[in-house]
């Protein structure tokens, strides 16, 4: 199919290519949703969707979309204080596990680590336990990623940790969650030369964007059960060796900062291809970081990657003007459980005011986009346009993407 072009001149307009929308939910008023989306088949059928907020004062939200066309607010939760939020959370059958970061240069603040979640009755979740990640230089847990119910692999901070730099405060953790009430670490890595500790030379610092060196998302999956798969902001794509979990060990590292402009944000293998897909987070207003792409990498050799392509957008010279943040951020992360959707195929990626946009990697040297969805701007955003941020696709193929500030719960369904 050829390339969609659209100008996206006006962000008040919606823009929509291949999809259709099913029905919008601004969360009851909170519609700022972060990085956590995750989807819950109860044991009487039901279809739960769960969200993690951006932002204080809520926690999470539960919407019942069982059915897609009237979505229900079921459950919304408060935070303890407004100088954190649970940016992220993952849902694995009736478990849901919350991160709790301290928002600002607070570090020492509680609560930071994450929470385990009993969901089995939605609509009143009780909280199994805590897992502490505070300390004098942590901010907590800004990612959690979990899809066995066994270990939470996470970015995180720890109060035994302290880094050379102040922007290199998280690091790799997995913890051992098989007893829901007692967490506990099994593992651990780090950049080499990020702690103080570390025998390695500082780590050299990007002259106009200096992110730091932490990792944001940290993946694993069944189908490769010794490896992990980090982005680590400017510290590139990390591919660790996790066979022995208590001494992880490192089988590659690309890093591409500077030039580029930093900020990997996720390192998405795709196993059948031998590809990757990574995307760099925009994390500025107006382009003013630009470019932030989403590339295609050769992993036949893991320990060699190749990019050989980035995913096409449309023209930055407009969507930059727009309001708000242009360029990558999150993928649809090909999640292996029973409620999700699986391709190796079909890449689903989500640009802030570029909306979320869907591509076809047939030929993975050139990327053709098939669809995309732009809404038009919230009502009350603060950006003057919407900042799509994050997507999740279930079994029922139905695609559900989120605004970062006010726009809530968008449920689409996409005509491939």
């Amino acid at each position: 199919m050829a390339q969609a072009i659209n100008p996206g001149t006006n962000p008040s307009q919606t823009l929509s290519f291949n999809f259709k929308l099913l029905s919008h939910n601004t969360l009851d008023g909170f519609g700022g949703v972060g990085e956590g989306m995750g989807m819950q088949k109860t044991k009487d059928g039901r279809r739960i969707m769960w969200l993690g907020h951006e932002a204080a004062p809520k926690n999470f939200t539960g919407v019942d979309v069982t059915d897609p066309k009237n979505p229900k607010v079921i459950i919304q939760t408060e935070l303890p204080h407004h100088k954190m939020r649970s940016n992220s959370l993952e849902v694995c059958g009736d478990r849901m596990y919350v991160a709790h970061q301290i928002r600002g240069a607070e570090p020492g603040a509680t609560p930071a680590g994450f929470d385990i979640w009993d969901i089995s009755t939605p609509e009143n979740p009780k909280k199994i336990s805590h897992f502490d990640a505070s300390g004098p230089h942590s901010l907590g847990v800004h990612c959690v990623w979990c899809v066995d119910n066994e270990y939470v692999h996470m970015s995180s901070g720890a109060g035994d940790f302290e880094p050379r730099h102040e922007n290199d405060h998280q690091f790799y953790r997995m913890i051992d969650v098989r007893n829901p009430s007692k967490p506990v670490e099994a593992g651990r890595w780090w950049y080499p030369g990020q702690s103080v500790k570390d025998k390695e030379p500082p780590l050299k610092r990007h002259p106009k964007h200096d992110n730091g060196y932490r990792p944001h998302n940290t993946q694993w999956y069944p189908q490769r059960p010794d490896r992990a798969y980090l982005g680590y902001l400017d510290g590139g794509i990390i591919i660790l060796d996790i066979s022995d979990k208590a001494h992880p060990k490192e089988i590659s590292r690309y890093n591409y900062s500077p030039p580029m402009n930093g900020f990997t944000h996720t390192a998405m293998p795709l196993f059948s291809r031998d590809l990757m897909i990574v995307s760099d987070e925009c994390v500025m207003d107006d382009g003013k970081d630009w470019p932030k792409l989403t590339w295609v990498m050769n992993m036949a050799d893991e320990t060699n990657l190749v990019p050989i392509s980035t995913l096409p957008l449309p023209p930055a010279e407009v969507f930059t003007k727009r309001g708000g943040r242009f360029g990558s951020h999150n993928l649809y992360e090909n999640y292996p459980m029973d409620v999700a959707w699986r391709s190796d195929n079909i890449i689903l990626a989500t640009f802030f005011n570029g909306g979320l946009r869907v591509y076809d990697l047939s030929n993975p040297y050139q990327p053709q986009e098939v669809a995309y969805f732009v809404p038009g701007a919230p009502a009350l955003s603060p950006k003057g346009s919407v900042q799509i941020n994050d997507v999740y696709v279930d079994d029922r193929n139905l695609v559900y993407t989120v605004d970062r500030f006010t726009g809530g719960l968008y449920i689409l369904e996409m005509n491939l």
